[in-house]
């Protein structure tokens, strides 16, 4: 009788990140923007608009995606609920200071503007690392918007 076939094993999941740890506490506050999601024009249904959600940011590169145990891909900011999201959509990376964010050749782009007035029309370049300075979001996806900031006193 012949033997069967050898499965491949299926691979586990990269490591979340590999990059140096921050010296200081910084989180990154996930919410969903309805007017985002207005001006995105999803067909995917909003989910219910609240309070964000709140992700310590550990290290001083953050990839943002969707995870992927079939393609390895475990994001340190998982966006998965949002399907607008790449499994590789961007990432923010930090001199210990300054937050900067680079899109990764996302389907959707990924945006940064000002927390006040109208939103932002025009993507960041593909490659390119845009600073986001302390009164800026980034937004990404059908109706994620983030915003980094350092926690407060006894956060995370």
């Amino acid at each position: 009788m012949p033997a069967a076939p050898a499965v491949p094993p299926t691979p586990a999941p990269a490591p979340a990140s590999t990059a140096p740890a921050l010296a200081e506490q910084w989180v990154a506050e996930v919410w969903i923007d309805p007017d985002w999601y207005a001006e995105q024009q999803s067909t995917d249904p909003l989910p219910s608009p609240g309070l964000p959600v709140v992700v310590a940011l550990r290290h001083t590169s953050v990839l943002i995606g969707r995870a992927s145990r079939s393609r390895g891909i475990a994001p340190d900011l998982d966006l998965g609920t949002d399907t607008g999201i790449s499994r590789r959509h961007a990432q923010l990376t930090t001199d210990g200071t300054r937050w900067f964010v680079e899109d990764l050749g996302s389907s959707n782009g990924t945006y940064v503007g000002g927390a006040l007035g109208v939103l932002p029309t025009t993507p960041v370049t593909v490659g390119a690392k845009v600073e986001v300075r302390p009164d800026e979001r980034v937004y990404v996806g059908a109706w994620t918007r983030i915003v980094v900031r350092r926690a407060a006193p006894g956060e995370i």
